[in-house]
């Protein structure tokens, strides 16, 4: 399994547009083959950092997501809503998960 965690600060007045836009590429993404979990949250002290949590059943699946038409438009759509470049930091998974407990 794959995890990114992409680590977001949206600048103050586009917080409700990027909300939409990734709420969208959220519904999308949870069709896709290969994905696990795709966590949208926002930081309980400052609503302008969100945290997407990713997680691929391989890296070939991690991969292909950033093929989608959905994940290319939302890329496209809050590019300029950042207030610094957004970070995704790549995860391996170490202890079982719930399924195979």
């Amino acid at each position: 399994m794959i995890v990114t965690c992409v680590y977001v600060h949206v600048k103050p007045e586009f917080t409700a547009s990027f909300t939409e836009a990734t709420k969208a590429n959220h519904q999308e993404s949870v069709k896709e083959p290969g994905n696990l979990r795709f966590d949208f949250v926002r930081q309980a002290d400052d609503p302008c950092r969100f945290l997407i949590y990713e997680a691929y059943v391989s890296e070939e699946a991690a991969a292909a997501h950033k093929t989608t038409p959905h994940y290319l438009l939302w890329r496209d759509t809050v590019a300029d809503w950042m207030a610094e470049p957004r970070k995704g930091v790549k995860y391996t998974f170490v202890a079982p998960s719930i399924a195979e407990l």
